[in-house]
């Protein structure tokens, strides 16, 4: 299921009220807060979604709730609104890895084209770190000995040059290679090498 969920973030009730409605009309779930600090508060529990933050709020900026993301290591996209924007703040916030930058007045149609291009990067990243999450934990089922054939076999080298680049028999190799398969899931060549190369970029 595509991702739907946006947190707004914005301490003007009435401007919560009328972007969350009308993020809601195109099916977004949306979930407001009043400030960053409530956000961050209720933060640990939230599932991923798209963040629409105001800048100048109360208690902590929008630029320094990216800041504190970042910190965190949360990678969700934030999408930063104001009606007092220039250039440097749209410099820091981009800087600061926002996925986009509107003035209010908002077009309403920019925005929800906005959004959904961020949930879709989002998804997509989302969708990677769990496919490298799985490689991973396969991986770790090798032994080092299955590590250094599956490290050949992504190289190129045959079962022979395999064998003869780590001294022992081609057999020895083959039945390394079916190991290999039964541990990583898969009989396919090629899945083995993204397997590998997918360990090898951790």
């Amino acid at each position: 299921m595509s991702l739907r969920l946006v947190h707004l973030i914005d301490d003007d009730w009435e401007v919560r009220e009328a972007l969350g409605f009308l993020l809601r009309t195109v099916g977004l779930d949306v979930r407001g807060y009043q400030d960053a600090l409530a956000f961050l508060d209720a933060l640990p529990g939230l599932p991923p979604g798209c963040i629409v933050t105001d800048i100048r709020m109360p208690r902590l900026t929008g630029l320094k709730l990216q800041e504190r993301l970042a910190a965190s290591r949360y990678r969700w996209p934030v999408i930063v609104i104001t009606g007092h924007g220039d250039v440097e703040a749209c410099r820091v916030a981009f800087r600061n890895g926002a996925a986009d930058f509107l003035t209010k007045p908002i077009d309403e149609q920019v925005l929800i084209d906005t959004v959904q291009a961020a949930l879709a990067r989002l998804e997509a990243m989302l969708a990677a770190e769990a496919d490298a999450s799985s490689a991973r934990q396969r991986l770790e089922r090798l032994s080092e000995r299955e590590r250094e054939i599956l490290a050949l076999i992504a190289e190129g080298h045959s079962s022979k040059e395999a064998a003869r680049r780590l001294g022992i028999s081609p057999r020895t190799v083959d039945t390394h290679r079916a190991h290999l398969a039964e541990k990583l899931e898969t009989s396919s060549l090629a899945e083995m090498v993204r397997l590998h190369l997918q360990g090898a970029d951790r």
